[in-house]
């Protein structure tokens, strides 16, 4: 039976990654990756704070649920095989392609291209050029690099485990137990993170990802957890709040707030809560969630491409005050990524090398099915 509460919470989260770029893109918070700001200090930026601690480690989680159901159905061969298709080509094939696009703003938005010599030749130049925009061109898309990775060591992991021991053992796990995951979150949160590239947190995904797996894949666990989604929901908005006035001003994506007891127990408890609650509320489906529930994975592909391209041309041609600037990035960057996924899934090739959408085997494109994607 499809479960549409994680449709809903999946779709609804890539949402929120997008509302968040377009606050990102402008933020005074000294977090890097702005290409300007409205204000000295920007309370709008509060948005960031709240949502930055939890919402891509509630990806990672969800993502360790689908896959425990997905490979139920198939076997590590064809997982892998689907995966690989599916992540590593439109992080790797499809920046090389598509993404550099972004990369290029990224790069002319933050003054790198004019550290660039004038005085060599203009094919070295545009060279040059290029593999900025390659380089810088990944953006989001470090989310599905991990992804890839976190698949391969969960098909390792089942060959060890073949009976699933541990996999029933974890399907025993009760609710302070549950709570009790956010010191291992916490430690995992000092482990294997890249000293340049601070979203490649190896350990703390690896962990949500796991978790996801092992536990939250479970009935059981699911239901013990809904009981609490209320005073869960409470208890997180009120975190979110202190962590938010705790913070403001500082750099939240600096590896010393990232490593704080505060924020690792906020996150989890945000975590938590949007999974008890998506599962006693959002279990349900209409043809608008039904199109979102499809069509999410593109927009979290495109999404980053039109909101810099708009942010950019706006900020530097115009004098729009910000809240019309951020509801116009908004709304082009939603319905720019919306046409361009319609029109790239419809091109054989290009869908591929973009989308990791494969055509053929009919059980190829069911294990693309958004139940048992990202």
């Amino acid at each position: 039976m499809r479960k549409y509460w994680l449709d809903n919470i999946r779709w609804g989260t890539v949402m929120l990654v997008v509302i968040y770029h377009v606050f990102y893109i402008f933020n005074a918070s000294n977090v890097f990756g702005s290409i300007g700001k409205f204000e000295r200090v920007q309370y709008q930026d509060s948005i960031l704070y709240f949502v930055y601690p939890w919402f891509m480690v509630l990806l990672y989680v969800v993502s360790g649920i689908s896959t425990k159901y997905a490979l139920e159905k198939y076997s590590g061969k064809e997982f892998i095989k689907a995966r690989t298709a599916k992540l590593l080509v439109p992080s790797t094939l499809g920046v090389l392609v598509f993404q550099w696009i972004g990369g290029w703003f990224n790069v002319a938005a933050a003054g790198g291209f004019d550290n660039i010599p004038d005085d060599i030749p203009v094919a070295a130049k545009a060279v040059t050029q290029y593999i900025l925009s390659v380089v810088f061109g990944i953006g989001p898309l470090w989310f599905i690099q991990l992804l890839w990775l976190f698949s391969l060591i969960i098909v390792l992991l089942r060959k060890i485990d073949k009976s699933e021991k541990f996999y029933h053992l974890c399907g025993k796990v009760n609710f302070p137990v549950m709570i009790l995951f956010a010191l291992l979150i916490w430690g995992s949160s000092f482990v294997l993170n890249a000293s340049v590239i601070a979203v490649y947190r190896v350990g703390i995904y690896l962990t949500a990802f796991l978790l996801g797996y092992f536990v939250f894949s479970h009935e059981k666990v699911q239901e013990r957890l809904q009981k609490f989604a209320v005073p869960l929901a409470a208890v997180a908005v009120c975190m979110g709040i202190g962590f938010t006035i705790l913070y403001f001003g500082k750099n939240y994506a600096d590896n010393s707030v990232l490593t704080s007891p505060v924020t690792n127990i906020y996150l989890w408890t945000a975590v938590l809560a949007v999974l008890a609650c998506g599962r006693k509320f959002l279990d349900k489906t209409n043809q608008y969630t039904a199109y979102l529930s499809k069509c999410s994975w593109g927009i979290y592909i495109i999404h980053y491409l039109p909101l810099i391209a708009s942010a950019y041309f706006l900020y530097n041609n115009t004098e729009l005050p910000g809240i019309v600037m951020y509801t116009v990035v908004l709304i082009f960057t939603v319905v720019m990524s919306v046409l361009l996924y319609e029109l790239i899934r419809r091109i054989p090739g290009l869908r591929y090398v973009i989308l990791g959408i494969k055509s053929g085997k009919k059980k190829n494109e069911t294990i693309h099915q958004n139940k048992e994607s990202v």
